[in-house]
């Protein structure tokens, strides 16, 4: 992995070379998620969508899109339906979670009520699914309706496996394989298709935004125990907080002793938490290796990202993604 040759972050440099086409995106945005009786709507939703989020899943349709040739304009329509479904689970999720804060902001459940936030998701859903029949296609629509089903069956699997300390790699896995790479995977895979790229193109970006999502995920959860908070948007140990059986936790318990596995079972399974868990959690994660185990694997993904991109053309886009699967990882350094 190196990222010493990039001056900038490789979503800013996304960001700059499709500059004309998140402009359009954004303007598609403004326009659906407008309510003539409901301002409410729009009030909630430009809260979250115009909080700074770096737009990595728009992005990523737009430069498939691009990747493949293709000319048309419903490469924006994809755009946005993704950045609306993103948006909406991000509303659900966080009334879910009893969240406070998202991207360094009140949530909009703490600052509306849970009520407006749920509503105001479904109608985001409700505009995505407008905005990709507009396309046309049936089989983006079947990409991207997929895609929701399998959002909504990996939060539900999350709520399962919450404060389970037997859940598994495998489980932890479809967890996020859901609730976030399925998303990205989507979007690489529905810019492809809306380009009528061939097969093995089309393969290729859908194993590029799985693994990249997974990695992605992977890291966010490394860093809920070992990275900087204000950085991120969160507290270090929401997880913990919230009961989360997330990769390091996974990987400290398959090592634990009798106490240790006690002391899971307490903080994780029942949520009876005292000051100085936390600092007790971080030491047994490091002590049995389970933060560099979870580094490994994001990495692991991370390359598994790269390698996906060898069948697509040579173009400055592919490098992009190429860099971005790094940075990505680049975080947990």
């Amino acid at each position: 992995m190196d990222t010493q040759h990039l001056s900038r972050a490789p979503h800013d440099l996304l960001a700059e070379y499709l500059r004309d086409d998140l402009l359009e995106v954004n303007r598609i945005i403004r326009e659906r998620m407008a309510s003539e009786h409901a301002p409410r709507i729009p009030e909630v939703t430009a809260h979250l969508i115009e909080a700074g989020g770096k737009r990595i899943r728009p992005m990523l349709v737009l430069a498939a899109s691009h990747l493949c040739g293709y000319q048309g304009p419903y490469h924006h329509h994809l755009a946005a339906t993704v950045e609306f479904i993103h948006t909406a689970t991000l509303l659900h999720d966080d009334v879910v979670d009893e969240s406070a804060q998202r991207r360094g902001r009140a949530t909009a459940n703490l600052l509306w009520d849970n009520k407006s936030s749920v509503l105001v998701g479904d109608y985001l859903f409700a505009r995505a699914f407008q905005l990709m029949v507009e396309c046309g296609s049936m089989r983006v629509l079947d990409i991207l309706a997929n895609a929701s089903a399998t959002i909504a069956e990996g939060e539900v699997l999350q709520l399962t496996t919450a404060q389970n300390i037997d859940t598994t790699e495998d489980q932890y896995l479809r967890v996020i394989r859901g609730k976030t790479a399925a998303l990205f995977s989507a979007a690489t895979e529905a810019g492809a298709v809306i380009a009528a790229a061939p097969d093995a193109q089309v393969q290729a970006l859908v194993t590029y935004g799985d693994a990249l999502g997974i990695c992605f995920q992977i890291v966010d959860d490394y860093l809920d125990y070992g990275g900087a908070g204000a950085g991120i948007g969160k507290n270090i140990g929401d997880d913990f907080r919230e009961g989360k059986v997330t990769l390091p936790v996974i990987r400290a318990i398959a090592a634990a002793d009798d106490a240790e596995r006690a002391f899971w079972a307490r903080t994780i399974g029942k949520r009876d938490q005292k000051d100085g868990d936390l600092d007790h959690a971080l030491d047994l994660l490091a002590r049995h290796g389970a933060m560099h185990a979870t580094r490994a694997q994001a990495l692991a993904w991370s390359q598994r990202a790269k390698n996906a991109l060898a069948p697509l053309p040579d173009h400055p886009l592919r490098q992009m993604l190429n860099d971005l699967a790094d940075y990505v990882v680049a975080r947990v350094n």
